[in-house]
């Protein structure tokens, strides 16, 4: 993981639109709203009792036969994949999808409308900082049923390329490459969904798209047009005729691109993917994608980024000159030798600190504990980090040497792994709060030979001593 310089978007303000469900037939109001940072993508259905909400999270999916559908504590959400990729495809992080239907409204087939929506709402940037997860090696997943593949590979963006390849005459093998998500608006938003005329005939027997009409869906022609098919065409669309182009689709559109299937798959792929709700940097490459094989490989990507979170230690270069050396230290804390517990300080703002403390033989609590086997006293750990956490919470007053820190509450404590002689710790502590009154409260953790080995939730006051 690492946390780009970057901020987290959200929109200014709500805007709804209007259309029919593509499966279900019915009119849909789809509202954005304006969400905080870490919200990420969450829809709300303000049709159902107690409008309950869900979020868009590859760990919900259901089903991908038409759509990509996610269902959570009986609060479902059809064709979802459309309306994230236009939120994806203009960088925005966080936002509400209120809903008075299963499915957002299908529109033209496209993300066009739900990007000039979002556009119209405006984008406004947060406080927190946006996290991404770094391809560094690659990661696929293959359904051997279909040969569909989606593999990742590093790179300095998010990059998706798609190829198809459905293996008739109509629609051969089409590729299509984004190479820059600022581009999506232009170059992918308005490619629209598409079916193949056996498909559709399926579909519409089946009454499973009761909001298709020939303006929001290419349909290829993969078989002769037969006589009661095109009648059937007709009174499903409400047309007084159809017939088919040169080009094998039906004579409803002209296409935005030559290969604008490929483009839609893209867009597919993108909306799928938000459902790893964590941005990517690296390039996508899917052959022959689809729902199915998506969000199979979003699942894998949640479950190995919740893994290296779990296991996550923050990198820290020890070579650079610290902030503050051991004297600028004791010119801050009234701790002296042999309870100072800290020999640097490498990076600080008004929201976090870095400190270091190298533990050698020469500690005097290892001729106690333990004589055969030194081990450093997690309370000491505890002690460690809370001096770290010292220096910023007095860096916010004038005249640090009048003032001591004292404990008020240690919550949550968990020790790791055993710090011994020859370890450089390094502590990294953040606010949970805002510093008021003196009152520090801060999250906590230890690291040492690339692994956490303590942490805690700390809370301490800085209290005024008389001035010397």
């Amino acid at each position: 993981m690492s946390t780009n310089v970057v901020k987290q978007k959200t929109i200014k303000q709500e805007i709804s639109l209007t259309g029919v469900g593509l499966h279900t037939g019915k009119e849909v109001t789809l509202t954005f709203k304006p969400a905080p940072a870490n919200h990420g993508y969450k829809f709300k259905r303000v049709d159902l009792e107690g409008q309950p909400t869900i979020a868009a999270s590859a760990q919900y999916v259901t089903n991908t036969q038409r759509g990509t559908n996610f269902e959570n504590n009986g609060v479902n959400i059809n064709t979802s994949e459309h309306v994230l990729a236009a939120c994806v495809g203009l960088g925005i992080d966080n936002v509400l999808l209120e809903l008075d239907a299963p499915e957002p409204p299908i529109m033209d087939g496209s993300s066009k409308f739900f990007v000039e929506a979002l556009e119209k709402a405006g984008t406004e940037e947060l406080e927190e900082e946006i996290v991404e997860y770094i391809i560094t090696e690659p990661i696929s997943y293959k359904d051997e049923k279909t040969g569909s593949e989606i593999l990742v590979i590093p790179s300095d963006e998010y990059q998706v390329t798609t190829m198809v390849d459905f293996e008739t005459k109509v629609l051969g093998t089409q590729n299509a490459t984004l190479n820059k998500i600022s581009d999506f608006k232009e170059e992918i938003a308005d490619a629209r969904t598409f079916s193949f005329l056996h498909e559709l005939e399926t579909l519409l027997e089946h009454g499973l798209i009761k909001g298709g009409d020939l303006n929001n869906a290419i349909v290829y022609v993969d078989r002769e047009l037969k006589p009661e098919t095109m009648e059937r065409l007709k009174v499903a669309f409400g047309k007084d005729s159809v017939s088919v182009k040169p080009n094998g689709i039906l004579d409803n559109l002209t296409l935005h691109y030559p290969n604008e299937a490929a483009r839609h798959k893209l867009l597919d792929v993108i909306g799928d993917l938000a459902l790893i709700g964590t941005r990517i940097r690296g390039r996508v490459i899917a052959t022959k994608p689809g729902h199915f094989v998506n969000t199979e490989f979003a699942k894998i990507m949640c479950a190995k980024i919740k893994k290296e979170k779990r296991n996550y230690v923050p990198k820290f270069d020890l070579s650079q000159k610290p902030l503050m050396d051991i004297h600028q230290i004791m010119a801050t804390l009234p701790h002296r030798a042999p309870f100072l517990l800290l020999d640097r300080i490498i990076e600080m703002s008004d929201k976090h600190v870095v400190g270091m403390k190298n533990v050698t033989m020469n500690e005097p609590f290892f001729n106690g504990h333990f004589p055969d086997a030194p081990v450093m006293p997690g309370v000491l750990q505890v002690e460690a980090m809370a001096q770290a956490g010292g220096i910023l919470a007095l860096s916010t007053v004038p005249d640090p040497e009048n003032y001591l820190t004292f404990f008020m509450k240690i919550d949550n404590v968990k020790f790791k792994q055993q710090v011994i002689p020859g370890d450089t710790l390094i502590f990294d502590l953040k606010l949970i709060t805002p510093i008021r009154r003196g009152i520090c409260h801060m999250s906590a953790k230890a690291y040492a030979n690339n692994k956490l080995v303590s942490e805690a939730e700390l809370m301490a006051q800085i209290v005024k001593t008389k001035n010397k």
